[in-house]
């Protein structure tokens, strides 16, 4: 089979969407090497982690033909129908406008429908953007999959879609978290970002939904030799966690870190006590896996979809719930036996989301358009 993608992120973003995209398709590419995939970007970025990715044999970038005006929304009809593609996979929320009308197979996946969940989050014209483009995919293509069951659930009750034309796929991380480094690796890492001998981390956009002001608040009654480490970029929400931080007198405590390479991140994972990720709400949550693949103990957040991705064994928190979270990060703290549990029980549950059952998956869907 010839099978296309809307490689926009793949071809262009190196973090979330981007990382997403890729990885999928390399490991399609990888375990069923007898198909082609094409990559349709309107332009590619200049770096090692894509120029890579295109260096694989059955992995091949396509360009606009006729102009990137529009392209990836009406004039990619023609260069896929050229190209002989049988199937097309837009990987975010999104496919060409009348490909229901060729013989083209369509999937969407839809990752989230965070901006109806939580409007207040989003900018109102990019809101309506985004509910236009994923309804209209929902509607149009011959299979949706949801990286979810919360997000099956919304998009079943937002949108008012059938059941059967949604199948829930997980998410993999990136293989690099399933491997423990060397000691001299972890040194290494140790010794570069000026590391707390005992921390907690999170990881993640510093934005009002990811919800870092309550493990700051749930930090003053932890015990003091564990410090915070967070990475993420931050937004305007940024400040508000910096005064927080300032009234609770914190701010020897608290280690913000920017830009790290990704090839250092499962190493500063490796190394913490206690992963924290309450975030009000989430498509799925993939620093969740990220942690347990890593041996890492997790708490999250209850109402979304944290739970299928942290399993039965991870502790859970409202994310309205201070004094929970640092009762919960204690109870791991001071519990040697209960870490032990908890990172060989995440370990094992962790392995339903490895990327050859999730490739499979993927495919078997393909198969049965």
């Amino acid at each position: 089979m010839k099978i296309g993608y809307d490689g926009k992120r793949a071809a262009n973003n190196l973090t979330g969407l981007g990382n997403y995209s890729r990885s999928l398709i390399e490991h399609l590419a990888h375990q069923f090497p007898q198909h082609q995939y094409l990559v349709y970007a309107p332009k590619v970025k200049a770096a090692k982690q894509i120029d890579a990715f295109f260096e694989n044999d059955n992995i091949e970038l396509k360009l606009p033909k006729n102009g990137p005006f529009l392209w990836r929304t009406l004039n990619i009809l023609k260069d896929l129908t050229q190209d002989d593609c049988q199937i097309f996979h837009g990987l975010s929320h999104e496919i060409p406008l009348a490909i229901q009308h060729t013989r083209i197979k369509s999937i969407v996946t839809i990752h989230d429908l965070i901006f109806l969940r939580f409007p207040q989050y989003y900018k109102f014209i990019d809101r309506k953007l985004y509910e236009w483009k994923s309804k209209s995919a929902c509607q149009r293509a011959n299979k949706i999959i949801a990286i979810s069951e919360k997000t099956k659930a919304d998009i079943i009750e937002l949108y008012g879609i059938s059941p059967e034309k949604i199948e829930v796929i997980y998410q993999s991380c990136d293989d690099s978290f399933k491997t423990p480094f060397p000691k001299e690796t972890l040194s290494r890492i140790s010794a570069t970002y000026k590391l707390p001998e005992k921390y907690i981390l999170n990881v993640g956009t510093i934005e009002e939904r990811k919800n870092l002001k309550l493990v700051v608040q749930a930090l003053k009654a932890v015990n003091e030799a564990y410090k915070l480490v967070v990475i993420g970029k931050q937004t305007a929400y940024f400040k508000t966690v910096e005064k927080e931080i300032e009234k609770l007198g914190l701010k020897n405590r608290i280690l913000f870190l920017k830009n790290i390479p990704f090839s250092d991140l499962p190493g500063i994972y490796q190394m913490a006590s206690v992963f924290v990720y309450p975030s009000f709400y989430e498509g799925f949550g993939i620093p969740i896996i990220e942690a347990l693949y890593s041996g890492v103990p997790v708490i999250a957040a209850t109402g979304s979809c944290l739970e299928e991705a942290g399993g039965p064994d991870s502790l859970y928190i409202s994310p309205d719930n201070a004094n929970g979270l640092t009762k919960a990060i204690n109870q791991i703290l001071e519990n040697p036996q209960l870490q032990k549990e908890m990172k060989e029980k995440g370990l094992e549950f962790v392995q339903k989301f490895n990327s050859p059952v999730v490739t499979q998956q993927l495919m078997d869907c393909y198969l049965t358009l």
